[in-house]
C-alpha cells in the first residue's frame, strides 16, 4: 500500500514547534470549562437537549486532550500527563456510555423491523419521563408499533428494549455521580490549571511537532497493513459468524484489530490538528474511513448486544431465532463496514503521490 505524503502546499509541512501544542492544549482546557460550565446552568439532573450538547463537548475536549497528551508526551511534564490520561479517558468513557446504549437499541429495533420487512419507525420516548429514561431530553413519541412484526421478532425487540433500557438508565445514574464526584472535581482543577498554564518541557518551545505527528501516523499505517484487507475485500465472510453465539461473552476475535485501527485514526487526526491549528483542513480519507470504522464499531457491538441477550434463559425458541438472525446481520453489517474501509482506503492510497 503506498503511504501518503504530505504535500508542499500542506500547513503541516513546515515547522511547528511546542508553542503550538501549548495553544491547542488550552483551546480544549477551555473549550472543556465552557461546556462544563453549560451543563451546570442547564442542569444535569434534567437531561435537557442543551445537557445532553454540553456532556457531548466534554467528552469531545477530554478525549482530544488526552490524544494529545499521548501522541506529544515527550513535550510534556511526564508525571502530570501520565496523571492526566487515564483521568480523562474514565471521564470520556463514563459519559458515553449513556448515548451507547440508546443508539444500540435504536439500531437493532430499526434492524428488527428492516429483518421483518416492516416500515420504519420513529426512534423511541427518550427523556427522564419516558420509557427509555435515556435523558436525551426529546418529547416523547409513540412506541414502536410492532404489529406488523413476527411473534419472534417482536418478542426479541422487546428484550432488547428491556435490557439495554435497564443499561441506559444505569449509564445516566453512572455518569450523573461520575459528574458529582471528587474525581471529577480534581479532573476538572486540573483542565482549569491547563487552561492557562501548559506544563510543557523546558526544550518543547523551540522542539518540532512532526517527527510525533508522524510517529502517530506511522502507528496507524502498520496497523491497517495488518488488518486483512484481501478479506475485507470480499462482500462476504462467513468467518465472521463463529463464535457469534458462543457461551464466551468475550468480544468477537475478528473485531480487535479493527477497534484499534479506529483509535489510532483518532489519534492522527488529533496530531494533525495540533499541527494545523483552528484552520485545519477536513482530509476527505480521514473522515471517510472514520465513518466506516464508527459503524464496523456499532454494528459489532449491536451484534454482541443481540448475541447476549440470545443466552437469555428460558426465553421462546422463536424469540432466540429471531435475535440469531438479527446478530447475523449485524455481522453482516461489520463487514459492509470492513468492506467500505477497504475499498476507500486503498482506492485513495493509490491515487497518492
Amino acid at each position: 500500500m503506498a503511504q501518503q505524503h504530505l504535500e508542499p502546499t500542506d500547513p503541516t509541512a513546515g515547522v511547528v514547534t511546542g508553542d503550538a501544542l501549548g495553544g491547542y492544549l488550552r483551546a480544549q482546557a477551555t473549550e472543556f470549562l465552557r461546556a462544563l460550565r453549560l451543563h451546570r446552568e442547564t442542569g444535569a439532573a434534567a437531561a435537557t437537549e442543551e445537557a445532553v450538547d454540553a456532556a457531548r463537548a466534554l467528552r469531545r475536549s477530554a478525549r482530544r486532550i488526552s490524544g494529545s497528551l499521548h501522541t506529544f508526551r515527550p513535550l510534556l511534564d511526564a508525571d502530570w500527563s501520565e496523571e492526566m490520561r487515564p483521568e480523562l479517558a474514565w471521564l470520556s468513557g463514563t459519559l458515553g456510555l449513556e448515548h451507547s446504549y440508546e443508539a444500540r437499541l435504536e439500531r437493532l429495533l430499526l434492524a428488527l423491523h428492516r429483518l421483518s420487512g416492516s416500515t420504519v419507525f420513529p426512534a423511541q420516548a427518550v427523556g427522564p419521563a419516558g420509557p427509555a429514561g435515556n435523558g436525551r431530553g426529546v418529547p416523547p413519541t409513540a412506541a414502536p408499533d410492532r404489529g406488523n412484526l413476527t411473534v419472534g421478532a417482536a418478542k426479541a425487540g422487546a428484550l432488547l428494549d428491556r435490557q439495554l433500557t435497564l443499561a441506559r438508565t444505569r449509564a445516566h445514574s453512572t455518569a450523573l455521580q461520575a459528574l458529582g464526584s471528587s474525581r471529577f472535581h480534581a479532573v476538572a482543577d486540573k483542565v482549569a490549571v491547563l487552561a492557562s498554564e501548559v506544563p510543557l518541557t523546558p526544550a518543547a518551545p523551540t522542539t518540532d511537532l512532526r517527527p510525533q505527528a508522524a510517529a502517530a501516523e506511522e502507528r496507524l499505517m502498520d496497523a491497517i497493513a495488518a488488518l486483512p484487507l484481501i478479506t475485507a475485500g470480499h462482500p462476504y465472510n462467513a468467518e465472521a459468524l463463529i463464535h457469534g453465539l458462543s457461551p464466551d461473552p468475550s468480544p468477537h476475535p475478528q473485531d480487535g484489530p479493527w477497534h484499534q485501527v479506529r483509535l489510532l485514526l483518532r489519534l492522527h487526526r488529533y496530531g494533525r490538528e495540533v499541527l494545523c491549528g483552528p484552520a485545519a483542513p477536513v482530509d476527505v480519507r480521514l473522515l471517510a474511513a472514520g465513518q466506516a470504522l464508527n459503524r464496523h464499531r456499532d454494528a459489532s457491538e449491536a451484534a454482541a448486544a443481540a448475541a447476549q441477550a440470545a443466552r437469555t434463559p428460558r426465553i421462546a425458541p422463536a424469540t432466540a431465532y429471531a435475535l440469531g438472525v438479527l446478530h447475523a446481520d449485524q455481522r453482516h453489517e461489520v463487514e459492509a463496514a470492513r468492506f467500505a474501509f477497504q475499498q476507500s482506503w486503498q482506492k485513495q492510497a493509490v491515487s497518492a503521490p
